[in-house]
């Protein structure tokens, strides 16, 4: 009997852990802020605008998957891009609010660009 309470309390812990998400109200750190100005300010001046945005919102629900694909592809994507930027990029997609913060980035870029 004894041996069933330990092992449901321990299943509860794990299942506690397993679906954990993150804080909402964490704000983003520096480093992360300035990635997503610079990923909007590029999206901007090359006017693509519209289909990025597109595409971050129909890709919302896959932002981690997607992030697990990027590091996945790591190896390669380092030999073009800085490895230091793109781990940061990495990281930025594995959080619940990146998706939020580019979307609002490069509207906010685009409405200032336009005034």
């Amino acid at each position: 009997m004894r041996a069933d309470r330990l092992r449901v309390a321990r299943l509860k812990e794990w299942l506690h852990h397993a679906f954990a998400i993150e804080d909402p109200a964490i704000e983003p750190a520096p480093e992360e802020r300035e990635l997503v100005e610079r990923l909007a300010e590029l999206v901007v001046r090359r006017r693509m605008t519209t289909p990025a945005l597109m595409l971050l919102e129909s890709g919302r629900p896959l932002n981690f998957i997607g992030s697990q694909i990027l590091a996945f592809l790591g190896p390669f994507a380092k030999m073009v891009f800085s490895p230091v930027e793109y781990d940061r990029f990495v990281e930025l997609l594995e959080k619940r609010r990146s998706i939020d913060l580019l979307v609002d980035a490069i509207t906010q870029r685009e409405n200032r660009e336009h005034e």
